[in-house]
This record gives structure tokens, sequence and C-alpha cells, in this order.
């Protein structure tokens, strides 16, 4: 939904809620119009065509009131990091890529679904090939629906046979997950599909998958991808120099 569809929905809303405390107000306040609802709707109505600014304002109060609770929510996120590092920079089986005694670890919370997630792929890419003392871990988090879930459990499953980063690029080069989609990506990194289907099945994997999701729940992560560099939390598509200057962080905290 674009900013101004949702803007105008809200403001519909807010007039529907507005109006109708309103007239209840004006019904108990008011002896004169008692119980004529119709009287006071049109009262209501015209005050706010006279006073169109009084939903802005609102939805600005509101806009304010989200922004202050996802900053907050994001402080305490940020200061969870240090407790939450050993699981965050452990990968599972082959989910990692770069050099395993880097420096700086980046790990990063996808879901195959997510255009955002691809298109901070090549900037991954090209840091695990410019960095040679940097980490990556990969975190399957899916969050858009059943096919992500699917895709994930797949996912994990080739990181068990040691073709993740096989499988996660060639799905990523789909145009999502998909039954045929994750069977050519299984084709294109050499993997059985009915040896994987089983593994993807385990329940080892399924709770790789909850661990991932309570991770992020307690780091605030609403949506991919999501970074965590070193102790600092990141969020949303990222390129290549900005993973280049959140490495640089990282090195110099150390």
């Amino acid at each position: 939904m674009t900013r101004s569809r949702l803007f105008f929905a809200s403001a519909l809303l807010l007039a529907a809620v507005l109006g109708g405390l309103v007239v209840l107000g004006l019904q108990a306040m008011l002896p004169g119009i008692g119980g004529n609802k119709a009287q006071v709707e049109r009262i209501v109505h015209s005050y706010l065509l006279e006073n169109p600014s009084i939903l802005r304002d609102m939805m600005e109060k509101l806009q304010q009131q989200e922004a202050a609770e996802a900053q907050k929510a994001q402080d305490g996120a940020q200061a969870a990091v240090p407790a939450a590092l050993p699981a965050l920079t452990t990968p599972f089986a082959s989910a990692w890529a770069g050099n395993p005694n880097g420096d700086v670890t980046v790990t990063v919370f996808m879901d195959y679904a997510c255009g955002y997630c691809r298109a901070s792929l090549p900037g991954l890419a090209e840091l695990i090939a410019k960095d040679s003392n940097v980490r990556v871990v990969y975190r399957e988090y899916p969050v858009l629906g059943e096919a992500s879930v699917v895709a994930a459990r797949f996912a994990l499953a080739a990181a068990q046979q040691g073709k993740f980063r096989a499988f996660h690029d060639a799905l990523f080069a789909s145009d999502g997950p998909s039954n045929a989609s994750i069977s050519d990506a299984l084709t294109k990194a050499g993997l059985d599909l009915a040896a994987t289907q089983r593994l993807a099945n385990s329940d080892a994997i399924a709770r790789e998958i909850d661990a991932n999701h309570r991770l992020g729940v307690k780091l605030a992560m609403n949506g991919t991808p999501a970074w965590v560099v070193g102790k600092q939390i990141l969020y949303g598509a990222r390129d290549y120099q900005a993973l280049v200057d959140a490495v640089a962080i990282a090195r110099k905290a150390k």
C-alpha cells in the first residue's frame, strides 16, 4: 500500500473513531440534542470538514509515538547483542562464508521472498570477495509466508550437506521461493530432492528456525534483511559501502 493510500485509509478510520466519540460525548453533554444521533452526526461532519487538519495532527502524533516506540525497542535490542553473540555468530552447519577465523563476523537474517535481501546480495558478495578477514554467518529468518518457511528448511538441509551457498545463491537468483524454484535450486546445487526433503523435515531444522525467530524478536527485527556486524545491529538493505563502513566500525571497537 502506498503512503498516500495508507494515510487516506488511516484518516478515514480516525474520522470514524473521532466522530463516534464526539457523537457520544455531545449526546451526553447536550440535553437539548438528547438521542438525536442524526443531528449530532451533522454537527461532527461539519466540524471535521471545517477543521480537516485535526486528522493530519492526529496522524503526525501517531507516527511520532510509533517512531519513539521503535527507537526504544531498537535501543533495547542493541543492549541485548553482547549476550546474544554466541547464538548469533555460531553458524548452522555450512551456513557461513568468508574467513572462518575472521576478526569481524557479519550475521545476516534473510528471507528468500524478500526483495531487499536480494538487493543486498551483490554488496555482501563483494565484501566477502574483497575483505579476506570477514566471516559471514547466514541465519534463516522466514517471515513472509509459508513458502519462505519451506525454502528456509531446504536451505538448512543444504547446509547440513555442505551445499548452503550453492543452494542459497541459486534460489535467490530465481523469482522467489516455490516448489519449482526450490527443486531447480537443489538441482543446481547438486543435491538429491528426496534426501534433502527428509533433512528439511527434521526436528533439528525446525529448532534452528525457531531459535532464529526468538533471536530476531529479542533484537527487534521486524523484517528482513537485518544484520549484526560485530556488536552493531543494522536494519534493512545495505550496499557494499554500508557494509564496509559497518565492518570498519566493528574493527575499531575491538
